[in-house]
């Protein structure tokens, strides 16, 4: 079972980017009733959870994050995306998916995301 993650990148204050997370190895029903979460890391600072969307729909965002970012999954393709807009110097940090379902936790490998102002 692997998560893929891609769609970092480094872009200037304001602008758009779009995560992606992409697992494999795991059957369609495990994924479609799993919680699904993106948690970031900046350089020198304790990994902190961004955003989640739990097993019955639920979406729950970190404070600064609210309105500017959106979490959301394909199960078709079983795979968890991040939009994030308005970005700014503060969003730089290594970003990491998190799909947890009933028997595992699972971590992707982290994607760079730069914000210059």
């Amino acid at each position: 079972v692997q998560l893929q993650a891609s769609g970092g990148g480094s872009v200037r204050a304001g602008g758009s980017l779009k995560l992606s997370c992409a697992a494999s190895g795991i059957i369609w029903s495990s994924f479609s009733g799993s919680r699904v979460a993106w948690y970031r890391q900046a350089r020198g600072k304790q990994r902190e959870l961004v955003a989640e969307l739990t097993s019955s729909g639920t979406s729950n965002y970190k404070d600064s994050v609210e309105g500017r970012f959106t979490i959301s999954k394909s199960n078709a393709k079983k795979t968890v995306y991040l939009q994030m807009n308005n970005l700014e110097p503060e969003d730089t940090a290594v970003y990491y998916c998190n799909v947890v379902t009933e028997s595992r936790d699972l971590w992707g490998q982290g994607t760079q995301v730069t914000v210059s102002s």
